[in-house]
């Protein structure tokens, strides 16, 4: 079976636990404003099979003892078929399997096939773009109702989240709104960690190169205070959840 990837990284240390082998997968149907890799939304990338990966990745096995290997993009789940393979071969070599995700591609009508690759997942790293609806339509182009969805059924699966959420000035940067992204994720059974990931905007060049206009070009980075700040409000909202619900 062939896979198309954009790129690999050996030593990834912000893609999971511990030091990991991250494959970033071609293609994604969200257009999200403040997308720094826009060379992974179209084409057909390098193409790949499962041996040839997992012969890179036994390469420097030794330095993923405590990590394993990432699927980012991109969009993992549009390669539903590849992916799963992998993540199968992954788990009978006894790796850690962690899947990075927007959740865009899961249909909850259908849930079989994204099973298929949760079924072999040991994580889950989701990206929830914007907590209002047609906030999120209008950053991403798409309802986040679906990716809601998906954080949903990964909970009821018993499958680990860590839930991840870029801080974007004048986009994601409300505290009203951060506080409404709490209250929803409190309710995930199996959430274990919340990261808030400044926005920057050192995609520039690759915009520049493919001659798409980059959409934020006004909009500053964001600062770590800014999210630190952005995670503090999300685990009130967390808090104001279960108290809710322990009242009830």
């Amino acid at each position: 079976m062939t896979g198309f990837i954009h790129s690999i990284e050996s030593f990834g240390t912000v893609d999971g636990p511990g030091i990991r082998f991250v494959i970033f997968f071609q293609g994604c149907p969200m257009r999200c404003l403040y997308c720094h890799n826009p060379d992974t939304w179209e084409g057909r990338g390098k193409p790949v099979t499962v041996e040839e990966l997992l012969r890179q990745y036994e390469r420097n096995k030794e330095f993923y003892k405590n990590g394993g290997i990432t699927a980012t993009g991109g969009e993992p789940l549009l390669q539903t078929a590849f992916l799963a393979a992998l993540f199968r071969a992954a788990k009978e070599r006894g790796i850690h399997t962690c899947l990075d995700t927007s959740g865009i591609c899961y249909d909850p009508s259908h849930p079989e096939e994204t099973d298929t690759v949760l079924n072999v997942t040991d994580l889950v790293m989701l990206d929830i773009k914007h907590i209002d609806d047609d906030r999120h339509r209008s950053l991403t182009g798409h309802s986040n109702g679906t990716i809601l969805a998906f954080a949903a059924h990964c909970s009821d699966r018993g499958i680990p989240l860590w839930i991840r959420h870029v801080i974007v000035p004048g986009w994601t940067d409300d505290a009203d709104e951060q506080e409404r992204l709490g209250e929803c994720i409190g309710g995930l059974k199996t959430l274990k960690a919340v990261d808030c990931l400044p926005y920057h905007d050192m995609g520039k060049p690759k915009y520049a190169a493919l001659g798409i206009p980059y959409p934020l070009a006004d909009t500053p980075p964001a600062t770590q205070e800014a999210a630190q700040q952005a995670r503090l409000h999300i685990l009130n909202g967390i808090r104001r959840h279960i108290q809710k619900n322990h009242s009830n």
